[in-house]
């Protein structure tokens, strides 16, 4: 009797390792992650219009109030984060105000320089993004945005 439990409890902690392996390799559903913007997926289609392009419901105000073009007013740190040319303007892009470092590096969040101004980063100049937080984007929000990054940052 006591090899049968044995042998079903070793099978069950098998299987469950077995699971876990398997999620952990795909991006199962973000909605528990996601936070107060629970459609958001990980490629830049999403994140442009999730995150650049709507203010969340805990307040965080989209990014494109003050990275865009308004009454022909450049943009803070001039990086405008409008659809149709935000991607153009941080993927392998310098950073205006930190000398050699680079917007986004595909498949790498913690060198990319964005990635590092919204967790408030040591080291970044100026203040964490966005600049009116908190609220500032949840850790679900930003493990997203570093799964695409991770994903190599394509305009998908």
């Amino acid at each position: 009797m006591l090899k049968v439990v044995v042998g079903s409890s070793v099978r069950t902690i098998v299987c469950g390792l077995l699971l876990a392996v398997g999620v952990s390799g795909c991006d199962e559903s973000l909605q528990n992650v996601a936070g107060p913007t629970p459609n958001l997926q990980v490629s830049f289609a999403s994140i442009q219009s999730e995150v650049f392009g709507t203010t969340d419901s805990a307040g965080r105000t989209a990014c494109i109030v003050c990275h865009s073009v308004r009454n022909g007013v450049p943009p803070e740190a001039f990086l405008n984060l409008s659809a149709g040319v935000a991607y153009e303007n941080l993927v392998n892009r310098p950073a205006r105000f930190k000398p050699g470092a680079i917007l986004i590096v595909p498949g790498d969040p913690q060198n990319s320089y964005l990635y590092q101004k919204i967790t408030g980063a040591a080291g970044i100049n100026g203040q964490r993004m966005p600049f009116n937080g908190p609220p500032y984007l949840t850790d679900g929000q930003i493990s997203i945005i570093a799964r695409w990054i991770e994903r190599g940052a394509n305009n998908d």
